[in-house]
């Protein structure tokens, strides 16, 4: 059964590797046995330390993903770390919080273009890539906003809904080509992202009454169903959106 989940031999593209979410998953993938290629605008220097020490080699690539100028490069500079990329994982992403009434054109572009657009044409040079090779997996990071409407953060909302549509559609072309293209969907979590929802006291506990696990979520939390959809063990898996949420949208 452990030969399903290794990865050893194997490498990963995590964007947006450097702290949180896409850390913990990029350790994750390390102890299961990848070697790892962190992409982000920040630098990812704790990731890389924690990466080597479990004997894994760790590439940094600067990139903004609020842009697709930086994608076909990021995608070969990948590639050629190792060889190839066997699994993608699409963490990056952004939010702005704001009324509905006073989101700017220029909020709504910088969320869409970094939570879609970007993962669509990333998706797209790696999946090049993997189908010349047969195989290959893709990881979307999605939200529980792709199951519903939020508050206060519409452009988000409207990329993770999409995301999940788009990782449906992915997959529905590329599973003949041997690419899993699936997705996580994380709960509340303890992030960057949701520093002021846990600093505001009435929020949070809103938000903790309605969580049956009775916490956040810790990022490493997300470690067990990100080998799972990396690995060998998931290769009957498609299109799947798998929430990992305490429990919230059970109740």
């Amino acid at each position: 059964m452990s030969d399903l989940f290794n990865l050893h031999g194997r490498t990963a593209l995590v964007t947006g590797a450097n702290t949180g979410l896409g850390q913990a998953i990029a350790v994750a993938l390390a102890e299961a046995g990848a070697d790892i290629v962190a992409a982000g605008r920040s630098a990812a220097d704790d990731t890389a330390d924690r990466v080597r020490a479990l004997g894994r080699r760790c590439l940094f690539l600067q990139a903004d993903f609020g842009s697709t100028a930086p994608l076909q490069a990021v995608a070969d500079a990948a590639i050629a770390f190792n060889g190839g990329i066997d699994i993608l994982v699409n963490n990056a992403g952004t939010i702005r919080r704001a009324d509905s009434l006073d989101v700017t054109e220029e909020d709504w572009d910088a969320v869409l273009n970094t939570n879609l657009r970007s993962v669509f044409f990333l998706s797209q040079a790696l999946a090049r890539h993997m189908a010349a090779r047969g195989a290959g997996k893709i990881i979307n990071v999605a939200s529980l906003l792709s199951f519903q409407g939020g508050v206060r953060v519409p452009a988000y909302t409207a990329s993770k809904s999409a995301l999940a549509g788009m990782t449906r559609a992915l997959a529905n072309e590329w599973a003949a080509l041997g690419i899993n293209v699936n997705a996580i969907a994380p709960g509340y979590f303890e992030t960057n992202n949701t520093t002021a929802l846990r600093e505001d006291a009435g929020r949070s506990a809103a938000i903790l009454a309605r969580i049956p696990a009775g916490r956040w979520g810790r990022p490493d939390d997300l470690a067990g169903i990100a080998v799972f959809l990396a690995s060998r063990a998931s290769d009957y898996v498609h299109g799947a959106l798998m929430p990992v949420d305490g429990g919230w949208l059970a109740r």
